[in-house]
């Protein structure tokens, strides 16, 4: 497929399937990775936007969220990637909207310590947007406008984006663009 092919079929709404595992940088006491869980809704429109919504999840099932991040934008196509054939190099720049809404009173007292210059009280069900804001919690400075270098690929309904790195290095930089495919999103029908 062409780039316009895939941005096109791009189009619509995508969810998870399941929770799925990510690495962190945080570590256990053991000093090994210490694993979050995500779940994600994405939207994609004919003009190269997207809204990406993303729940933290403290179990691998999803019954206890912890976070909810929603970040709007657009998209840079940058190529093919060579993953798999029909593969693309895409960077998402979150350049509308970078929302944070606890969900439950632990990550709220979390932020009220870690991240409380600037920002309302944090509550559960909250939302605050930190768009070009410094929130150390996310490793964020002053007037940082998010983004990742990462890629897409799609295969019968099902899009697939770059895994997470096992060392659980951000795709922030060109250079960790991904280069293995992740658990897949389902087209929303």
């Amino acid at each position: 497929m062409t780039q316009e092919q895939i941005k096109q079929l791009s189009v619509g709404e995508w969810i998870s399937i399941a929770p799925e595992l990510r690495p962190s940088i945080t570590k256990n006491a053991d000093g090994s990775m210490k694993p979050f869980y995500v779940s994600r809704i994405f939207t994609y429109t004919e003009d190269g936007r997207f809204t990406l919504q993303m729940i933290n999840s403290t179990d691998a099932y999803g019954k206890v969220p912890v976070v909810k991040i929603t970040l709007k934008g657009h998209t840079l196509w940058q190529g093919e990637h060579p993953i798999a054939a029909g593969a693309q190099k895409i960077d998402y720049i979150a350049d509308e909207a970078y929302e944070v809404t606890p969900l439950i009173q632990g990550f709220a007292d979390a932020m009220n310590y870690a991240a409380s210059n600037g920002f309302n009280k944090w509550e559960v069900n909250a939302t605050q947007n930190i768009l070009g804001k410094a929130f150390a919690p996310f490793g964020l400075s002053e007037g940082q406008i998010y983004g990742e270098f990462d890629l897409i690929y799609i295969l019968n309904d099902m899009m697939f984006w770059g895994a997470k790195h096992v060392d659980g290095r951000s795709f922030d930089k060109v250079e960790n663009r991904p280069d293995n495919l992740q658990i897949p999103l389902l087209r929303k029908k």
